[in-house]
């Protein structure tokens, strides 16, 4: 049986290396970096933040500035292996959203690896029952809303 993995393009090798880099770089960013400790609490309580001192509007602008990088990235990447248009992502957006919900909001390395591991259940369910590789990732989010509300890596509110 081939998986594809013995046989897998140089440039989609290149594309899940770059992802997974820019992954970890933005956990990091995140969650061990001062900038990312502002953010995180300018996010909690953004009246104390500026109490401190911090420019607050300033950090959320830069924040969707770096979210708009990473879709520009991502669209960089995508281009050769999919046509170019200006929908080229609508169909990709639901199932990004059931990996987030899936992996717990606010959870970056929540989202990397349920992201990799959906990616891998969606591509077996592809080989094995075509007919259900669309709707896979939602019955396992159904579950796991049914068993933990605020997804794998998320924390109960």
């Amino acid at each position: 049986m081939n998986l594809g993995f013995m046989f897998l393009p140089t440039y989609r090798a290149w594309v899940l290396v770059a992802a997974l880099a820019m992954c970890l770089f933005t956990w990091f960013m995140i969650e061990r970096t001062r900038l990312g400790a502002y953010l995180r609490a300018g996010t909690e309580n953004s009246q104390l933040m500026q109490a401190f001192g911090v420019n607050v509007p300033l950090l959320i602008t830069l924040t969707y500035g770096f979210g708009v990088g990473l879709a520009a990235f991502a669209g960089v990447l995508a281009a050769p292996l999919y046509p170019v248009s200006p929908t080229m992502g609508s169909s990709l957006l639901i199932v990004v959203f059931a990996v987030v919900v899936i992996g717990g909001m606010g959870s970056i390395l929540g989202a990397i690896i349920t992201g990799l591991s959906m990616g891998i259940i969606e591509g077996l369910t592809k080989v094995y029952y075509p007919e259900a590789s669309n709707t896979v990732i939602f019955l396992v989010m159904i579950l796991v809303l049914m068993l933990r509300p605020a997804g794998l890596f998320g924390k109960e509110a």
